[in-house]
């Protein structure tokens, strides 16, 4: 087996656009060069809106240009739904209001990866490569507007897999931090730790970060350190190498 690592930057959009480059500059720097994927949403929180960003849909553009993977992010971001049960345990404990697609119907869910995927192709100039909802967190309606969907891959937490057909791809956690309390940095940063000692024998490393971790000295070192962990043992490579069978 081919063991490789991808690399993302989450919530890119004109709302982030200081803490995308940093992030991307970060990466780029370990990798040798735009060797990761960026998850874009189209208006964050209702506050920045990508059609209203020339500027910034020309970046996306170029760096699309240069290789770099784009995705689908949601829409707003943001989770305006009411949730009980299990969706409420996952949106209380799992994101800080930031769950958009885990209380969506599947009509509603189809609209947005609808309407974004049309917005950042348009953007890109091409085709985007897959959808990833918000917090990695997926309700029965998003789940299942994606399945009727054509996004060529899908990611959670946990793994990463083929809408079409179910097929997982790649399996094992995202290293990810959290910088919006200190318990969570300190958490965050063990599991790092952790994952630079534990997690090389993965055949997909995944590693993923957000523009919060910018505001925390501690967590970029972490970063750093990681990326470099993982770089120095396997290659650098892009979600759409998954699909092809010989990844296997």
């Amino acid at each position: 087996m081919t063991r490789r690592l991808l690399a993302s930057i989450h919530d890119v959009g004109p709302r982030f656009e200081s803490e995308v480059d940093r992030l991307a500059d970060l990466i780029g720097g370990v990798l040798g060069g735009p060797k990761f994927a960026m998850l874009v949403v189209p208006d964050h929180w209702g506050l920045a809106p990508l059609g209203q960003a020339a500027a910034f849909r020309a970046r996306l553009r170029e760096w699309a240009g240069q290789g770099v993977e784009m995705f689908v992010h949601g829409w707003f971001h943001k989770d305006m739904a009411a949730h009980s049960g299990l969706a409420g345990f996952k949106a209380r404990h799992m994101t800080a209001g930031e769950g958009e697609f885990l209380g969506l119907t599947e009509a509603e869910a189809a609209r947005r990866m609808a309407d974004g995927r049309a917005l950042i192709e348009d953007a890109i100039g091409g085709p985007v490569a897959g959808f990833i909802a918000p917090a990695w967190l997926y309700g029965p309606g998003a789940l299942s507007a994606l399945a009727a969907s054509d996004f060529a891959l899908a990611e959670d937490h946990m793994k990463v897999w083929e809408p079409a057909s179910g097929r997982t791809l790649a399996r094992g956690p995202v290293v990810t931090w959290a910088s919006r309390s200190r318990g969570r940095q300190l958490s965050s940063l063990a599991v790092a730790a952790l994952a630079r000692v534990a997690f090389h024998s993965m055949t997909t490393a995944r590693v993923a970060v957000h523009p919060g971790d910018t505001t925390v000295p501690a967590l970029m070192d972490s970063i750093r350190r990681t990326f470099a962990s993982f770089a120095a043992r396997r290659p650098a490579a892009r979600y759409g190498n998954l699909l092809d069978p010989a990844h296997i």
